[in-house]
């Protein structure tokens, strides 16, 4: 069974950077979305950044509150998307969580898998 693993997150200072990491474990041979969601405390979860595949290569989509801060990265080869944030805001506070959808394993077909959830906190 396909498991998400995530890294990085902790304690930042307002303008500050951190970076996010999360690997897809298993056999794997194509994965359609991956990318990071959040929730803040008494708030919903809602989206930051997420890569789908497509037929020209895919595209990479951010929240209006994260764009131009916030990088999204993949390596492919390692089932795994990078997080870097820059400019780090209180506001950026939350549970990071990353999700992925469309995976095909050699066995198997997989959908909608989230990660523990991380902790980012912005703070000084």
């Amino acid at each position: 069974q396909v498991q998400l693993v995530e890294s990085g997150g902790g304690l930042v200072q307002p303008g500050g950077s951190l970076r996010l990491s999360c690997t897809a474990s298993g056999t794997i041979e194509h994965i359609q979305i991956m990318g990071w969601y959040r929730q803040a405390p008494g708030r919903q979860r809602v989206l930051v950044a997420v890569f789908t595949h497509g037929s020209n290569g895919g595209s990479t989509n951010y929240s209006n509150s994260v764009k131009g801060r916030f990088t999204l990265s993949r390596d492919s080869a390692k089932n795994t998307v990078n997080l870097q944030m820059d400019s780090l805001e209180p506001e950026d506070t939350a549970v990071y969580y990353c999700h992925a959808d469309g995976i095909v394993t050699p066995h198997r077909y997989e959908y909608d898998l989230w990660g523990q959830g991380i902790q980012v906190t912005v703070s000084s």
